[in-house]
């Protein structure tokens, strides 16, 4: 799970851990690459998801739908034969981070409809983030709607593609949100619970990996080649049942 690939603004004083600078990118893909992995796009790696094919996969997903992703991330990713799924937040095409700025004091430019198109002819998905980027558990089930399906609906009229992935914002769900979503025609959809997704899980409850900033190349090997996420996820499970 990835947001910004930049460098952090200087005068950013809050979640800098949303950026990953390009060089550190690229580390991580040549990383992937270099140790048998193929990195792929919610729609590519969805036979492994659901246990009809395996081998050594990397879902590679990018929220909320930034230009550095288009500019930084793309070709990387092409240079290693990667896919690649950014969820994208159809309310802000072209224009900025709203539901963050004021928090972040920075307003991050996100892709207009041409750079979407450039994403996507580009060889990577573009999945849906809502429309405007609410907690969905605090909203009506006519709101559920307008922004789960509403999403769906505008992103696929600029792309002229059908968009079936969907990326929880907060990662805020529950119940109710994930019906909704699987209603809406999504094959499947992402939260921000720590861990590794394997075959067989709920396909629209799936957990990610972080990947911040601060991480060094070890760290992200950790992160992603090994059990570390999923033993810190229920470790913070059983810390809160006991807390």
């Amino acid at each position: 799970m990835y947001h910004n690939i930049a460098r952090a603004p200087r005068n950013l004083r809050r979640w800098r851990s949303l950026y990953v600078s390009p060089g550190a990118f690229a580390r991580q893909m040549w990383l992937l690459a270099r140790w048998g992995y193929t990195g792929l796009s919610m729609n590519d790696a969805m036979p492994y998801l659901r246990g009809e094919r395996h081998g050594r996969i990397a879902v590679i997903t990018l929220d909320d739908g930034y230009v550095d992703n288009l500019e930084s991330a793309l070709p990387i990713l092409q240079r290693h034969g990667f896919t690649a799924t950014c969820y994208v937040v159809s309310g802000g095409i072209g224009r900025c981070n709203s539901w963050d700025a004021e928090k972040l004091g920075i307003e991050k430019p996100l892709m207009n409809a041409a750079q979407l198109r450039a994403w996507h002819d580009g060889g990577m998905e573009v999945g849906a983030h809502t429309r405007s980027h609410p907690r969905l558990t605090q909203c009506s089930d006519a709101q559920l709607r307008d922004e789960i399906a509403g999403s769906k609906t505008e992103l696929e009229d600029q792309l002229g593609a059908p968009v079936t992935q969907f990326c929880y914002p907060y990662g805020d769900m529950d119940d109710r949100v994930a019906a909704f979503t699987q209603a809406s025609g999504y094959a499947a959809a992402t939260t921000t619970q720590r861990g590794r997704a394997t075959a067989g899980m709920d396909l629209w409850r799936l957990p990610r990996v972080q990947v911040a900033r601060h991480h060094v190349l070890p760290q992200f090997a950790m992160r992603a080649f090994t059990d570390y996420e999923n033993r810190r996820h229920e470790h913070r499970r059983r810390a809160s049942v006991h807390g």
